[in-house]
């Protein structure tokens, strides 16, 4: 009994490491896929299809550093864990990883209240607390650093590998944008925003109750399973909809 308890210990340590590989070869995979498209022939359906794909991998790369930040993503191997946090989240957007580690310490410190870096308390603009949410996370410096680097990046592509602009844009940039409008939308703002004419800007933590395939849809179960995750913050995401039947 208790070897069988070890084998399945050991296993669940590598499933971080599991679903990373898993979700980063669909990442490449899709993306080399998407350079092969011939947009002019292509129908929209198929197009956004697609684009959504792209959307929702690339969401899938930040939420694997952000596992990383909470040492769930390999967590037998801890110094392991943070170079594939800081690799995914290179590849998502170019950030830097020990800011964006400071600024979700905080955010776990602070839920919903002024030291919180995710926080925006307008919530009457929505588009105001985004663009403070990404102004977080892209600040002037980052924010050069990145659109050199995709300059940089994309000439490579264009010239080298004869890659097209307009699948570059589609597949690559747009996905970008999209998922940090998903990750903010859904990740952010629905779990945190005030509600109850709540004045005091004190934590209103809730888990919105989609159905278990929405919740991994949306944001890998971040916005159904929200107040589960501040309150079990090193349960790694595919487990939190066990932390609420642990409640009940």
């Amino acid at each position: 009994m208790l070897s069988l308890q070890k084998k399945a210990l050991k296993t669940d340590n590598w499933m971080g490491a599991i679903i990373t590989f898993v979700i980063a070869s669909l990442w490449i995979a899709s993306l080399v896929g998407s350079f092969q498209i011939f947009v002019p022939n292509s129908s929209w359906i198929w197009l956004i299809c697609s684009i959504l794909i792209r959307t929702y991998l690339h969401t899938g790369l930040f939420i694997l550093a952000h596992e990383s930040m909470h040492g769930n993503l390999i967590p037998q191997n801890q110094r392991l864990n943070k170079i594939v946090g800081r690799l995914m989240l290179g590849i998502y957007g170019l950030l830097p990883y020990d800011r964006c580690l400071v600024n979700h310490i905080n955010h776990h410190r602070y839920p919903s209240q002024s030291g919180d870096p995710d926080f925006h308390g307008d919530v009457a603009n929505p588009i105001h607390w985004y663009c403070k949410f990404m102004s977080e996370y892209f600040p002037l410096r980052s924010l050069v650093t990145f659109i050199t680097s995709m300059i940089v990046i994309i000439a490579i592509l264009m010239i080298a590998f004869k890659v097209s602009l307009t699948n570059l844009i589609l597949f690559w940039l747009l996905p970008l944008i999209l998922s940090s409008l998903q990750l903010f939308f859904f990740g952010t703002y629905l779990p945190h925003r005030l509600i109850d004419n709540n004045l005091n800007f004190s934590p209103r933590l809730h888990s919105d109750r989609y159905s278990m395939l929405w919740s991994f849809l949306s944001c890998y179960n971040f916005g159904h399973y929200h107040w589960e995750h501040h309150a079990y913050p090193h349960v790694p995401w595919y487990k939190l909809p066990r932390a609420i039947r642990t409640q009940t």
